[in-house]
């Protein structure tokens, strides 16, 4: 699996849940997309990731 561009060892079936809580100390402002497809906000705990995915964990950021 590839996190944000870099090769990820995760367990088989790991949640994208379980992800974004490992990589990031909040989930506050994060999006996160698998295979190039959002996963919305309340499906990360029933979402399971395998050894071919390609998830991009981003956060929003303010400005203009």
């Amino acid at each position: 699996m590839f996190v944000n561009g870099r090769a990820c060892a995760v367990d088989p079936g790991t949640s994208v849940a379980a992800l974004v809580a490992q990589w990031c100390p909040s989930a506050e402002g994060i999006a996160v997309a698998r295979n190039g497809e959002v996963i919305p906000k309340s499906a990360w705990p029933s979402t399971s990731l395998g050894d071919d995915d390609r998830v991009e964990i981003v956060t929003a950021a303010a400005g203009g």
